[in-house]
């Protein structure tokens, strides 16, 4: 379908394609570069363009659908149903479909290469989701917004098929520009967003409280405070002293509420978070306002679920038991494998690769490494590819360093070098809304990204996260040797539409190694700063040239604690 999200006429298609065999391939028209749009329709056996007024489709066949003639198809639809002859042909093609058949293809990430289309049936799809609608009590007294890119598993899943299970109300946006405003105004009672998501609601709402004044600041900060010592607690069941929930309760009238209702999480029941990895803090914050804010570890391949945490076992540090009916492994290598109530067919017209995603007996690969704590819970640590290690064999994982500096709202991406050098360095990009009012704030002057970025006092800013950061890693024995020697920031934002993010806003930290060779180069050559000149794509499509220089900032690393002071 060549749409960006869920619409009602989008729903009424998807339902009716299926009725008719055919199989929705949900293209990321406005999620993947043109090229690899094109080159995924040219490799599709297109059986039907619904445009065409007399297009026919076969079992099995890729539906493609032109929304601009919708109305048409639609009307026209209606006025043939209304022939008892044509009702009862319908009915029969209903018939004679098969829950094993393939029903939609949905895409990959895309974060080790190209995005692959994962098939998957019916059958399977509606057996996951019972499943989860069960664990979270859903029903049809629930509402959602469907606000995110349909070829992502999470719309499809989230709001799709566990919306047929349990019967709740599906709310469409007006447009990805009123997203946030229909939020608030639907007020919907379960909830999915990425950590990026509400890392940016918390820094608005932070923006807004430094502009505010000085008795609203204290009030806010005292009943933060009560919410950070008892929030979790109450969120969980917990039993409390009756003087904590009188104190909580004031909270809930003057801040929590009144801030939930302007986030439009007011009537969330359940809310989930997956995609990346949450700062503890950011986590905490918005649990303690009473929010069930909950992680769940997902993939295409499996339709989603893989594990999720039940009300009341909830750790920001972790993601979850398996979920319901699935089955999960950590591999010798530290793979995390899984089998699933909606495990894919196999990757659209690509044997081979699916054969390379599933083991001998069936489980599939994830390609994330992680391990099982005692309490059940998986903890992912980083892609299994990418753990690597220093030229002194320290262990390096790339992505906990980086998760660990965006949890400061600062920092907006970061990218973490060092598997086979001598020491880690990171490139960090900042991030404009929350680094552009701390400069308001404090006078500092500037008229682009670029500008800012390369300003010394935002240098010495964002080196305090990074010390922060340096501190945390050497009270953890395993990564004590893995803190950062060496960063900079770079000049412009890293973007999906120049290749360095996937469309789920990941980083391709090979791509980016290359594509910024000079920068590294410079990272681990000493020198003071480093030059940088590459092709960059505006919004508008056209292309430019980037030149400029980085300043590069020397960390000083200190012992890591001993084990008996650190124990």
């Amino acid at each position: 379908m060549n749409s960006s999200r869920l619409s009602p006429r989008i729903a009424v298609v998807g339902v009716s394609t299926l009725i008719g065999g055919a199989v929705i391939d949900e293209l990321r028209a406005r999620k993947m570069p043109f090229s690899e749009l094109h080159a995924l329709d040219d490799e599709r056996h297109i059986g039907a363009r619904l445009a065409d007024d007399e297009a026919k489709l076969e079992v099995g066949d890729v539906a493609a659908f032109d929304f601009s003639r919708a109305d048409l198809v639609f009307f026209c639809g209606r006025t043939a149903l209304a022939e008892a002859r044509i009702a009862e042909a319908l009915d029969r093609r209903i018939d004679e479909g098969d829950g094993g058949d393939p029903s939609v293809i949905l895409y990959t990430s895309g974060t080790t290469g190209r995005s692959k289309g994962v098939v998957l049936s019916g059958e399977r799809c509606i057996a996951a989701a019972r499943d989860t609608v069960a664990f979270d009590n859903l029903t049809d007294r629930d509402e959602v917004l469907a606000y995110l890119p349909l070829a992502w598993a999470g719309d499809h899943y989230l709001a799709y098929a566990q919306g047929f299970v349990a019967g709740f109300c599906m709310s469409c946006p007006e447009s990805a520009d009123t997203a946030a405003e229909d939020l608030r105004e639907i007020g919907p009672t379960f909830h999915f967003a990425p950590p990026r998501v509400f890392e940016a609601l918390l820094t608005r709402v932070m923006i807004r409280m430094e502009d505010a004044s000085a008795f609203k600041r204290w009030l806010f900060r005292h009943f933060m405070a009560v919410a950070r010592r008892w929030g979790e607690k109450i969120v969980n069941g917990e039993p409390l002293p009756w003087a904590a929930r009188a104190h909580y309760a004031l909270g809930e009238a003057l801040i929590y509420g009144p801030l939930k209702n302007t986030l439009g999480f007011t009537r969330i029941r359940v809310a989930y978070t997956a995609g990346e990895a949450i700062g503890a803090d950011l986590f905490a914050f918005y649990r303690s306002l009473g929010l069930n804010l909950k992680q769940l570890y997902g993939q295409t391949e499996a339709f989603l679920y893989v594990t999720a945490q039940a009300d009341g076992a909830v750790r920001s540090d972790t993601v979850g038991a398996p979920a319901p009916n699935v089955e999960l492994r950590i591999a010798a290598d530290g793979e995390v494998q899984f089998k699933s109530p909606g495990m894919f067919i196999g990757y659209y017209g690509e044997p081979a690769k699916t054969r390379e995603a599933l083991t001998e007996d069936g489980f599939v690969k994830t390609g994330d490494a992680g391990f099982i704590e005692p309490d059940g819970q998986l903890k992912i640590v980083d892609r299994a590819k990418d753990v690597g290690r220093l030229a002194n064999g320290q262990l390096f994982a790339p992505k906990y360093i980086e998760n660990k500096l965006k949890f400061f709202s600062d920092i907006r991406e970061a990218v973490a070098i060092g598997d086979g050098r001598e020491f880690v360095a990171v490139m960090l990009n900042i991030e404009l809304a929350s680094v552009g009012n701390w400069a308001e704030r404090n006078g500092v002057s500037y008229a682009s990204y670029q500008e800012l970025a390369g300003h010394p006092h935002v240098s010495v800013l964002i080196q305090k996260h990074v010390e922060a950061v340096n501190r945390a890693l050497g009270e953890e024995p395993a990564m004590a040797g893995a803190r950062i020697r060496r960063f900079l920031i770079l000049p412009k934002e890293l973007d999906a539409d120049d290749g360095e993010l996937t469309r789920t806003q990941k980083v391709r930290r090979g791509f980016i190694a290359e594509r910024y060779a000079p920068l590294v180069e410079g990272l681990y050559n000493g020198a003071p700063e480093a030059a940088i000149s590459a092709e960059v794509t505006y919004e508008d499509g056209r292309k430019g040239k980037l030149v400029g220089s980085c300043r590069i900032v020397d960390m000083a690393i200190a012992p890591p604690p001993s084990r008996s002071r650190a124990a």
